[in-house]
């Protein structure tokens, strides 16, 4: 990557709704994110040797999301979850006003679609990977979800 290419990947990152980003070419990594204790992510751009520590320390968002997890643990006491297999935004439908392609209660069969995850202008559909009852939404439609975040409570069936 040229540090045009750089520039121009932060403006559209900085555009998106999406909150974090990390890209590997070669031997080249970038990550980008939104978050406040983040936005140092410049430097390790500069020196390659610095990129491999800072990965880990680049998880520390992930303790953030541990942190606000004491609902999934209470809500895993209910059923298991679904979790997010991206970052991006939720949406329950294929459009604005049309039905959720589920409801609480419904019965999804394996590879029915649950919803719509969004990841840089790219509609992403996430199908069930197992037949299930749906018991509790824990995101809200056109919300920012991250990668690994419970994102439905369901019953296996």
């Amino acid at each position: 990557m040229n540090l045009k290419e750089i520039k121009e990947l932060m403006q559209l990152f900085d555009e998106s709704a999406i909150g974090e980003l990390e890209l590997e070419e070669g031997e080249s990594r970038l990550y980008l994110s939104k978050t406040p204790s983040n936005a140092n992510f410049a430097q390790p751009m500069m020196q390659m040797p610095q990129m491999m520590p800072a990965a880990p320390a680049m998880a520390t968002p992930a303790p953030a999301l541990t942190a606000e997890a004491p609902t999934a643990p209470a809500a895993k006491d209910e059923g298991n979850t679904i979790n997010s297999p991206m970052i991006g935004t939720y949406y329950e439908s294929a459009t604005p006003g049309a039905p959720a392609f589920i409801k609480v209660g419904d019965i999804v069969e394996k590879g029915q679609t649950l919803c719509i995850i969004e990841a840089m202008k790219i509609m992403n559909t996430i199908e069930s990977e197992f037949k299930c009852k749906i018991l509790k939404f824990l995101i809200e439609n056109g919300k920012p979800v991250e990668y690994g975040q419970p994102i439905f409570v369901v019953e296996l069936l």
